[in-house]
């Protein structure tokens, strides 16, 4: 099979993505790649810790390629770090090409990321893009995937649903303007359990906090009896 990265956030939509590729069987996901914000040791968006995010790899059977932003990156500094983490991936894996990415259906989105990809050597893969976001969530949560909103946009949604569980009741209190799947940036979640797991993470829930005003991040952290901390393999 051809191998490919997958670019992971640690929420829903990338490790659905992780297991519609296995599903599918056409490329073969040999690593992960995230960015992380320094100083804060989470992954950038999302918030997630960086314990938690290497407990999902290993979850995944999948090493992390790290790419490093500094806080308020602009775009530059972004493309350059995930630059350098695609030519790291290069060297672990002479002559891969693909990296696939979550996204769902925004337009402009996708043909940004196949710009810089296509700048840099790569070729974008997308295998949720298309999808109805009310079918892929039930359809997520029907497949035993477990989340958690470990970030909420408090401008498009009540900084309430911060920390709550992604589930059936979640899709029912949502705002009719709120995307199910959080696309328009409403929400992030934080993976973990489903089918692209070996075995389901135990998560704790700490606190909740505002940060720049807007957004409610809910801290997530490896309970006592969770995976160990330490990190995998790293390219």
């Amino acid at each position: 099979m051809t191998p490919a990265l997958l670019s992971w956030s640690g929420g829903k939509d990338a490790a659905w993505a992780l297991h519609a590729l296995r599903q599918a069987g056409e490329v073969e996901v040999v690593g992960l790649l995230t960015t992380l914000t320094e100083g804060y040791d989470r992954v950038s968006m999302q918030g997630i810790r960086r314990e938690v995010l290497h407990a999902q790899a290993r979850a995944a059977g999948l090493p992390v390629i790290e790419a490093w932003i500094p806080q308020a990156a602009d775009n530059a500094r972004y493309e350059a770090s995930f630059a350098d983490a695609l030519a790291r991936a290069r060297t672990r894996w002479p002559g891969i090409m693909h990296i696939a990415f979550g996204d769902l259906f925004l337009a402009d989105i996708r043909a940004w990321r196949e710009g810089l990809c296509a700048r840099l050597g790569w070729t974008p893969l997308f295998p949720l893009f298309g999808s109805d976001t009310t079918e892929l969530a039930r359809a997520m949560q029907a497949g035993g995937l477990r989340a958690h909103l470990c970030c909420v946009d408090t401008r498009q949604l009540d900084a309430s649903f911060a920390g709550r569980a992604f589930d059936a009741t979640l899709l029912q209190a949502l705002p009719a303007a709120i995307d199910p799947c959080g696309e328009h940036g409403e929400f992030h979640t934080c993976v973990e359990a489903g089918p692209m797991f070996a075995t389901p993470l135990a998560l704790a829930r700490g606190d909740t906090v505002l940060r720049d005003g807007r957004f409610a991040y809910t801290d997530f952290l490896l309970a006592a009896d969770g995976p160990p901390a330490d990190d995998p393999p790293q390219a």
